[in-house]
């Protein structure tokens, strides 16, 4: 029988490898190779064949953590077909391309390098016939990254949304909304300023259940909410004292019927662009329970899905890994349990981490005392927030071992510092940018 220690030491190279196959399960350029090709005088995207003149021009452009590997793929099979690309990243993430320009900028939070790349793409969409191409490549951050402020709206304004909506705990989905009602490009205005040129969107989600007019807030994509959708968002979190005065009368005007509404399900826009989802958080799972499954694990994958305050889902997944230990439900060990999808953090204090830095925490003082299970949990993008870990891993011992370096554990969690608490113990899973991103994986290896 293998000792406690040997049992946490196997957990952990067992999770750090089964992160690995996740995340290269949904390594962008593999995904746009199967998705795009040129055969005769054709696109192919998908199950979908798209004619093209001797003369039909092809224009990149995209936004997103994956989008540079994804241009570089597009790159290879469009190869002298392809007219122009721009597109819009994170800082770090910078590929070597031979015709898409790249424009590195601010992510969660905007810049205004990313409102330059962005009226670069407008310009090479404008103009276009109806012969000609529009090739989207969206990916995780494509919202922040695509950054366009509506008239009479500045930048520094959306920045301020954006961070009192992130402070107070807003959903991606909630979050998307408001921004595609402050910008030019969000909720099918992209695809409406391109026409009459067809559009193609290739993405790779990072919201729960892939909702196209989620992702990268949707620019070639109907949009179902409205400026009265996100009125009462402000006032769910009572957010007008906080924000800009121009941005709550942007909101009450276009209520009013005083602004355009962002493109619906029957402009004609919209209704001709191609919108595809190539990867998506249950292929990095899938590849995670095979992964498992070689290593000796039974597995069992809960949800894509999890979603809501991070401290609430850690305690629950702490408790399922209790219950394999007492009962060898709903699993029997030795366990792997797999679950995808993104979890909020409500700020409560001024410290450093991450959603999945305060899941492992979270989950450490749920854990306090047993032997043969560690968490794990980490972003596929190989960031946590606004951090260089991509997420943090606990066991039974995470406590014992924090007390013993003068840490408390409760402390670090009421002030959502996570990051320090473990880099102080060496727990920190750094991976650097791994040019994907479908949301977080996290694991719990049991037995």
């Amino acid at each position: 029988m293998r000792r406690p220690e040997e049992v946490a030491a196997r957990h952990r190279g067992d999770a750090l490898a089964i992160l690995r196959a996740a995340i290269a399960a949904v390594e962008p350029g593999e995904l746009v190779g199967r998705a795009l090709s040129l055969q005769g005088t054709g696109l192919v995207a998908g199950d979908h064949r798209l004619p093209l003149a001797h003369d039909s021009r092809i224009v990149v452009v995209g936004a997103g953590k994956a989008t540079p590997a994804m241009a570089a793929a597009a790159e290879a099979v469009l190869g002298p077909r392809l007219t122009a690309g721009s597109i819009n990243t994170k800082y770090g993430h910078r590929l070597s391309l031979a015709t898409i320009l790249t424009v590195e900028c601010g992510h969660p939070l905007p810049d205004d390098a990313g409102v330059e790349g962005t009226r670069r793409m407008l310009r090479l969409v404008d103009g276009l016939g109806p012969d000609d191409l529009v090739l989207c490549l969206f990916s995780g951050g494509g919202s922040a990254l695509m950054p366009a402020p509506a008239d009479g709206i500045l930048l520094e304004e959306k920045v301020a949304v954006t961070d009192a909506l992130l402070r107070c705990g807003a959903t991606i989905d909630e979050l998307n909304a408001v921004r595609k009602h402050l910008s030019e490009v969000k909720g099918g205005q992209l695809a409406r300023r391109a026409a009459p040129a067809r559009v193609v969107s290739l993405m790779i989600s990072d919201v729960i259940g892939d909702p196209v007019h989620t992702i990268a807030s949707g620019p070639t994509c109907a949009d179902p909410t409205t400026f009265e959708d996100c009125l009462r968002l402000v006032d769910r979190y009572r957010l007008r004292p906080a924000l800009p005065a121009s941005v709550v009368a942007r909101f009450e005007r276009g209520a009013g019927g005083y602004l355009p509404e962002t493109p619906g399900a029957e402009d004609p826009s919209v209704q001709a662009a191609l919108n595809l989802v190539i990867g998506n958080n249950s292929l990095a799972l899938d590849a995670a329970r095979e992964e498992a499954v070689h290593r000796g694990y039974r597995t069992l994958v809960l949800s894509t899905r999890i979603a809501g305050e991070t401290r609430e889902a850690a305690g629950v997944h702490a408790a399922i890994a209790g219950e394999i230990v007492l009962s060898g439900q709903p699993v029997p060990y030795p366990a792997c349990v797999i679950s995808g999808g993104e979890t909020t953090v409500t700020l409560r204090g001024g410290g450093k981490g991450g959603r999945n830095q305060e899941f492992a925490l979270a989950a450490a003082l749920g854990l306090e005392g047993t032997t043969g299970i560690t968490v794990m949990s980490a972003g596929t993008d190989g960031t946590d927030g606004p951090t260089d870990a991509a997420g943090a891993i606990a066991d039974g011992t995470t406590l014992a071992r924090a007390a013993a370096a003068g840490l408390s554990a409760g402390d670090h969690l009421e002030r959502n510092d996570s990051y320090p608490f473990f880099e102080a113990l060496g727990d920190l899973i750094v991976t650097g940018p791994t040019g994907t991103n479908v949301m977080d994986l996290r694991l719990m290896l049991v037995g």
